[in-house]
């Protein structure tokens, strides 16, 4: 038997196999931070062997109790991703498996690649819909990807709508999500595309984190910087990802922003909002519910009992994403979580929470921004 990690978002490291079948991992740790959790490797010449994987380090991972009633994601062909009885003892995660083939992966979550991100790029790019922006690099190197996307025949002004996914990068539902989300966007055939596109602009940044995806983290930056902390403070050195976008944002404005993550915890899709911050008016928040509401309306795996906690008055914290694009921008802004895990009030046995379900899921998230794309214009036209 052989396992390796060398490939685009790999993470594990080996501590000891044997022929019986015994295999023990530990996590590796982001660049420069504590965080881990996220993992992705493939065991090969494994084919009919009852084998028994441990985590030896799971305990010390960064969000330990999202290991409760997890299962692992495992495929054959890295395509189809199926799930696996994955048991926690309160210090090791384990699970037993005998695969049918020569070679299986195993991830936390179904990765979404660099190479496929490229592929997305690259098909949204062909629609005439679309203008491109590279805003600059990261600090291994890549490339920050904007995709601008509206009708232009279709004048006045608009409304700006942002939308960023995956500044974590080992929550790639995140990015299904947003796979999702442009592929009905971008279908010239959908009338709600075609007609919220005659009033909004949208600026799209399908993934906030190129380095922390192709290196296997959980949740920073080449840098090992949470990008979901720099906010306020961001700088070139530390955080380009963030500063490339906000200063684009500042250009363009904003009057609408989702911000696209997973959660490792909470086994259902929601939203958090941005309660707390110094300039917070009645009418921005009751914005912000009123999304909620046609989300729930449109979306049976969409829900608004379980979540965070709502932020106190004036407690917000500006070097978070949504918190600081609501008070700079006086925008709705939200940050949008999905399960690692599955979405309990309609489960999965099979799949769990799945990139199938997050396509979907991108799609009521459109749904109901046309359903109150009028109320948000009113609000705009009152504030500017």
């Amino acid at each position: 038997m052989q396992i390796t990690q060398n490939f685009d978002s790999g993470n594990i490291e080996v501590l000891t196999t044997d022929n019986a079948g015994n295999i023990r991992l530990n996590i590796r740790k982001d660049n420069n931070s504590d965080f881990y959790q996220w993992f992705h490797f493939r065991l090969s010449g494994a084919a009919g062997i009852d084998c028994k994987v441990t985590i030896e380090n799971a305990a010390g991972a960064a969000y330990a109790e999202g290991w409760k009633n997890y299962r692992v994601c495992a495929s054959y062909d890295r395509i189809n991703w199926f799930r696996i009885d994955t048991e926690y003892n309160g210090k090791h995660l384990r699970w037993a498996f005998t695969p049918d083939e020569d070679a299986i992966y195993f991830a936390y979550f179904a990765p979404y690649s660099m190479d496929r991100h490229q592929d997305l790029i690259a098909d949204a790019i062909s629609s005439p819909l679309v203008r491109h922006h590279m805003l600059g690099q990261t600090l291994d190197g890549q490339d920050m990807d904007l995709l601008e996307i509206t009708d232009s025949y279709h004048g006045g002004k608009k409304l700006n709508c942002w939308f960023i996914a995956r500044q974590h990068p080992g929550e790639s539902m995140a990015e299904w999500w947003m796979e999702g989300f442009l592929e009905r966007l971008l279908d010239e055939t959908d009338p709600v595309s075609r007609k919220l596109l005659e009033t909004c602009r949208f600026f799209v940044v399908p993934n906030m984190n190129p380095d922390g995806s192709r290196r296997g983290h959980l949740r920073t930056n080449a840098a090992g910087a949470n990008l979901n902390r720099e906010w306020k403070d961001a700088s070139m050195d530390r955080s380009p990802e963030v500063y490339l976008v906000r200063e684009a944002m500042k250009t363009h404005g904003v009057d609408f922003h989702m911000d696209v993550h997973g959660d490792e915890a909470l086994p259902y899709n929601f939203l958090a909002g941005y309660e707390g911050i110094p300039s917070l008016t009645k009418a921005q928040l009751n914005l912000f519910h009123l999304y909620q509401n046609h989300l729930v309306a449109v979306s049976p795996d969409f829900q608004k009992t379980h979540g965070y906690p709502i932020s106190m008055p004036n407690s917000a914290d500006l070097k978070k994403c949504t918190d600081y694009t609501a008070e700079t921008f006086n925008c709705v802004a939200m940050t949008l979580e999905m399960p690692f895990k599955d979405n309990d009030d309609l489960p999965d046995d099979l799949f769990g929470w799945s990139p199938d379900r997050c396509v979907h899921l991108a799609r009521g998230c459109i749904d109901a921004l046309w359903a109150f794309h009028g109320e948000l214009k009113a609000y705009c036209e009152q504030e500017s």
